[in-house]
């Protein structure tokens, strides 16, 4: 396969950060004067953006199949049992903020040490690595709760080495408050230094951070809803009446990648990793069913199509092997001296018939009568064509080059068939905020009472079309399996590009329309805010749990009450909380945070204890499939 070479778009080559530690100290005074150059503030920028990371790896490995099982948006490749709600190790113990809030730390620094005129002429910049501070704190803070913040990272400059925990709801306010500040300085201050090559995010427009700024707002309101609405509408109402504005349209959405070639060991910076991940969780085909009943285009670049081309299928039928029944319902065929031939998809075609997802119901893989399709597939889905075998997983999992760079995909062949892969190694771009998701929350917002200028229909019809159209070209720059390619094996073969009209068709169904029915309303705001999230699943889990969506008896998306057997209030809503060691020097800081907020700190715990033991933004809000309160 073909390969590609890279230019880099962040100049980096130079930078030395501030010391980090008693070691580069030592490193500096022991260091040559005329060989030490310190700190460049736009350098400090750059690295900021580069170590700017709320989903890495070990989140994806470890917490994201936690919390798409226990919001039913995914479900286990074994099927939902007794277990699903045990915690694994986690990918994060909340604290990513610290990466990029110790540079802030560091650009407040060198600018204190500068002549005030100097150091004014950084204001664009610092305001804009606090935009980052706070997203990463807010995601930081939604499974763990409280957090040390403003003691935190400044043990270099005179702090100490035992920060406090700060309350979430006070991180809260100091959180809206930098964002308020960064608005105001990226609308008003001049005679600004904000090199645009050290800016791969938005080139150095600050009118388009203060729009980012502005719209972080809305993410925090939120979160607040539980506690106080009041105060929840009100930020809103203020967002959106702000003369800075909020991202509207793809030039201001919050997406990019943070570099086209590896430098050094920064290979995951460029491609964000090549590990695999989730290969143990499926779609569900209560959310697939609902997604391809409304022709919704994004089921193709949020999952993975089916092993069963075509020619698989053709395969199966010259072996006279059975198919899954849910695959032949979609197969026209004819038959003559007992020999089946393909001859078309039927239904919606071709790349619509290649998604499935895996029931919800609970043990559903020990029912092989009625899911052993579904769940027995290393058996059913298994084909053998003289010494060669291979097995043709029938359902659809997530699109793993979405998220990453470095995924090898080859594409399903028949046993003793040609080897046909893709190899290319891809620089990633990740969306972190949108038009899409900025409106869906306008939406929200109106239908909960907020002084918006637009009405929900107006806000939701925006999201819904923005969301197809950010979807299409993160799979467009991102060149995921079949975007624009088919690869040339199986003549029935699509493409999954997005095809005109496709988003009108989408938008006629009733299920994407608001009616004026309250209820039903919001919770439709709510459930395309849980696909807008498939690949963020941190969001899409905080969205489950503050609105109580998937609802029991929805007839959207319906939520599976497994009780008795693991009933609602069994399901983890945060992570634990370890132990801290007696010699660790935090002991007493944890013991007293964990404690205040009513946290029971330890390992193997059960779900019960994790639902009643609430993070503070999620007290009040409703139990899992009760629905909007």
């Amino acid at each position: 396969m073909k390969k590609f070479t890279y230019t880099t778009t962040l100049l980096l080559s130079g930078l030395l950060l501030l010391m980090t530690g008693c070691r580069d100290d030592m490193a500096k005074l022991n260091s040559n004067p005329s060989q030490v150059t310190e700190a460049n503030i736009s350098y400090l920028f750059a690295q900021s953006v580069i170590n700017f990371e709320p989903a890495g790896y070990l989140l994806w490995f470890y917490n994201a199949p936690m919390t798409t099982r226990w919001g039913q948006m995914a479900v286990p490749t074994g099927g939902f049992t007794s277990t699903y709600t045990q915690t694994t190790a986690t990918g994060d113990q909340g604290g990513q903020y610290i990466n990029v809030l110790k540079y802030a730390r560091d650009i407040e620094q060198v600018r204190s040490t500068m002549p005030e005129e100097d150091a004014a002429k950084y204001a664009h910049i610092a305001a804009c690595v606090d935009v980052l501070t706070v997203y990463l704190g807010l995601f930081d803070s939604d499974m763990y709760g409280d957090r040390p913040f403003t003691e935190a990272a400044m043990a270099r400059y005179g702090g100490t080495l035992t920060p406090k925990y700060d309350k979430i709801a006070d991180l809260y306010d100091l959180w809206l408050q930098m964002l308020g500040d960064a608005t105001t300085t990226l609308t008003t201050a001049t005679d600004q230094t904000f090199p645009t090559n050290q800016d791969v995010v938005y080139r150095g427009d600050a009118s388009k951070w203060a729009r980012l700024a502005n719209s972080l707002k809305l993410k925090i309101a939120v979160r607040l809803l539980a506690q106080d609405k009041a105060r929840a509408l009100t930020i809103a109402s203020e967002a959106a009446s702000n003369s800075a504005g909020l991202i509207d349209g793809t030039d201001h959405d919050f997406l990019f990648n943070k570099a086209s070639s590896i430098t050094q060991n920064d290979g995951d910076k460029v491609y964000h990793w090549n590990n695999g991940f989730m290969e143990s969780t499926a779609s569900s085909r209560r959310v697939m069913d609902f997604m391809l009943r409304n022709k919704d285009p994004r089921v193709r670049f949020f999952y993975r199509k089916n092993a069963w081309n075509a020619s698989i299928v053709q395969g199966f039928f010259d072996q006279g092997k059975e198919i899954p029944s849910y695959i032949l319902e979609n197969v026209n065929y004819t038959e003559s001296g007992g020999q089946k031939t393909f001859v078309s998809w039927k239904g919606m075609g071709e790349p619509w018939v290649r998604y499935y997802g895996l029931p919800v119901e609970m043990d559903a893989a020990q029912n092989i009568t009625e899911y052993g399709d579904y769940f027995d597939y290393t058996n059913r889905s298994k084909l053998k064509i003289g010494d060669a075998e291979k097995t043709f997983t029938p359902f659809s999992g997530y699109n793993q080059e979405m998220i990453i760079g470095r995924y090898d995909f080859t594409l399903p062949t028949l046993p003793g068939g040609p080897v046909i892969q893709d190899l290319d190694d891809t620089p990633w771009y990740g969306m972190y905020l949108s038009t899409s998701e900025v409106n869906l929350y306008l939406a929200e917002f109106k239908l909960l009472g907020a002084t918006l200028p637009g009405t929900a229909q107006q806000y939701f019809n925006k999201a819904l079309r923005a969301s197809v159209e950010e979807y299409n070209r993160l799979a467009s720059l991102n060149e995921i399996p079949y975007y624009g390619k088919t690869y040339g094996y199986d003549q029935h073969e699509a493409v999954i590009d997005l095809q005109a009209g496709e988003i009108e068709a989408m938008m006629a169904s009733p299920e994407y329309q608001l009616t004026g029915d309250a209820a039903l309303d919001l919770e439709k705001v709510y459930v395309q805010q849980l696909l807008h999230f498939t690949l963020y699943p941190n969001e899409q889990f905080v969205t489950v749990r503050r609105s109580g969506v998937p609802k029991e008896n929805s007839t959207l998306i319906a939520w599976e009450n497994f009780a008795p057997t693991v009933p609602n209030n069994a399901i983890p809503r945060r992570f634990e909380v370890g132990a801290p060691s007696p010699t660790d020097l935090m002991y007493q800081i944890l013991i007293d945070a964990y404690s205040s907020q009513g946290f029971t700190p330890g390992t193997g715990q059960d779900g019960t204890l994790l639902n009643s033991e609430r993070v503070w933004q999620d007290i009040n809000a409703p139990q899992f499939g009760q629905g909007p309160q």
